[in-house]
């Protein structure tokens, strides 16, 4: 798995302030992207212990509500079973931390997927120029849903996070 940056104190991505890891690779490469220059998954640095140190030590700060996985695709082939990995990690040793992830996929394509039992909200669909709206939040394009995952499993109906 490769990364782009680690943001901190991260206010956008999410509820509360979070940390950011943005992931190489997207093959969705939605037009207008705000994030074009992570779509190659061989660009970016290399994630490792130094990295997943870093998110640990934002994450100890109680202040830091949780984690957001976004890039490019966190669920790229090139980054699932990374992020899988990390957030799995993560769900063990803060367990009352939230879980992000920004995916191009639907909800439809990823049933099943391990790391769906980590997340506490998915924002997925790829992003729409035509459907843009800056007034929605959590999200670019009207198509996406922001999807409590948890209680979507529960229940086999998406649920929306409020």
């Amino acid at each position: 798995m490769r990364y782009h940056n680690i943001t901190k104190d991260d206010m956008l991505n999410g509820d509360g302030l979070r940390v950011v890891l943005w992931v190489a690779g997207c093959s969705h490469c939605c037009k207008e992207c705000q994030n074009p220059v992570t779509w190659d998954p061989n660009g970016g640095l290399p994630f490792g212990e130094k990295e997943r140190e870093e998110v640990f030590e934002e994450l100890d700060k109680d202040y830091i509500s949780g984690i957001t996985f976004s890039g490019g695709d966190p669920l790229h082939p090139d980054n699932i079973n990374g992020v899988t990995a990390l957030a799995k990690e993560i769900r063990e040793k803060y367990p009352t931390k939230t879980q992000w992830l920004y995916t191009g996929a639907d909800w439809e394509e990823l049933r099943g997927e391990e790391i769906l039992k980590y997340l506490d909200v998915l924002v997925d669909g790829e992003f729409e120029i035509a459907k843009k709206d800056n007034t929605l939040k959590w999200k670019g394009s009207s198509n996406q849903r922001v999807i409590d995952v948890q209680k979507t499993l529960e229940t086999g109906s998406i649920v929306l996070h409020a």
